[in-house]
């Protein structure tokens, strides 16, 4: 199945007034699988039940919840890693820089080589 995309106008970034606009495509969702969905599917290619999946699940997602609050790299083999990063403002030098300085934690995802390969399949289409 095709990933669906439309074509969007964007300005310029860091240019005053928009510089030269120009057009790119942007991908449009089509749809979402939900836990319930992941579920069912995994259900096909497992012997395990509905509850013990739901219940690796949840326990994974525990897991991730606690190593990347710990600073760990999470590394799932072919489906990639999660890993913390950092928004911080800036000191004038390194001894004046403090903890208050950090604005916030995010989680980024690098996806594995199977899911970067797919996508390097994929075919696409443009919606109406």
């Amino acid at each position: 199945m095709p990933i669906k995309y439309k074509i969007v106008e964007k300005a310029e970034p860091g240019v005053a007034g928009g510089g030269v606009k120009k057009w790119y495509a942007t991908a449009i969702n089509d749809g979402e699988l939900a836990i319930d969905d992941l579920v069912s599917q995994i259900e096909k290619f497992s012997a395990l039940s509905e509850a013990d999946i739901r219940g690796v699940i949840i326990a994974l997602e525990n897991v991730i919840q606690e190593g990347l609050a710990n600073g760990k790299i999470i590394r799932l083999d072919k489906l990639g890693s999660f890993y913390p990063s950092l928004s911080s403002g800036s000191s004038p030098t390194q001894e004046d820089f403090t903890s208050s300085l950090i604005k916030g934690a995010k989680v980024n995802y690098r996806p594995g080589k199977r899911i970067n390969d797919a996508l390097k399949t994929t075919t696409f289409k443009k919606a109406n």
